[in-house]
């Protein structure tokens, strides 16, 4: 796991209402987790994806928030819909509604017990991480062109990647901290696909072979649906 984490993410796993904004009536869901950055939530309903759309979750009796979200990944497991919900626009006044929701009704919970959106579970790379994540990691392999702003390039193939983050595969090791510009060859197109990032991470895979986590400077949700559509 090599996206940068900031957040706690409390554990719900508590009955709720759900909504699009531009429907009449509320469905039941379950929300799994939850944070100011977005949700785990689980419903008979299939929501809209690779588009962001506005919905409103009915948290308790006094707390309602409204926010557009985009469904970053999506599973069916035993029947029900599984989808990891990122906040892309959310007022602040809905993340206080959050908050207060949380000291509300769980206001013991031990820190132990959350999913920390800090720092991963075994220090580089991740292995050991329980893997709840909001954007979904996708093994996919593009070649990929990088120049850092100290001057160094090179080229890079993916090991996966996600909305928020790459991994990368290169011949020289990447220093940590660095930022990157870096142009993602898509297949069948002749338009690359650009973003930036800074290295999170990087280890030895192997002999003249180094693999870095990248984190992306913003969530590139088109930019992932495009990639895989290639």
């Amino acid at each position: 796991m090599y996206e940068r984490r900031r957040l706690p993410r409390w554990q719900i796993n508590r009955r709720s209402l759900f909504r699009l904004r531009q429907a009449v009536h509320e469905s039941y869901c379950q929300i799994k987790d939850l944070n100011a950055v977005g949700a785990q939530l689980v419903l008979h309903t299939k929501l809209p994806m690779n588009t962001a759309f506005k919905m409103s979750l009915r948290l308790s009796e006094n707390y309602t928030i409204e926010a557009k979200v985009w469904a970053a990944w999506h599973r069916v497991i035993n029947g029900s819909n599984h989808y990891g919900l990122y906040f892309s626009e959310i007022k602040e006044a809905d993340k206080d509604k959050i908050n207060k929701f949380i000291s509300a009704f769980y206001p013991n919970d031990d820190p132990d017990k959350m999913l920390w959106l800090e720092t991963d579970a075994q220090g580089k790379g991740g292995e050991g991480m329980n893997d709840h994540r909001i954007f979904e990691r996708f093994k996919k392999e593009f070649t990929a062109r990088f120049v850092g702003l100290d001057g160094q390039e090179g080229q890079a193939q993916t090991f996966d990647v996600s909305a928020k983050g790459l991994g990368l595969s290169t011949s020289q090791q990447l220093e940590s901290q660095s930022n990157l510009e870096i142009w993602l060859n898509v297949p069948n197109s002749t338009d690359p696909l650009y973003t930036r990032g800074q290295v999170v991470w990087t280890k030895l895979a192997g002999q003249g072979n180094f693999h870095s986590g990248i984190e992306l400077e913003r969530a590139d949700l088109m930019g992932i649906s495009r990639l895989l559509r290639a």
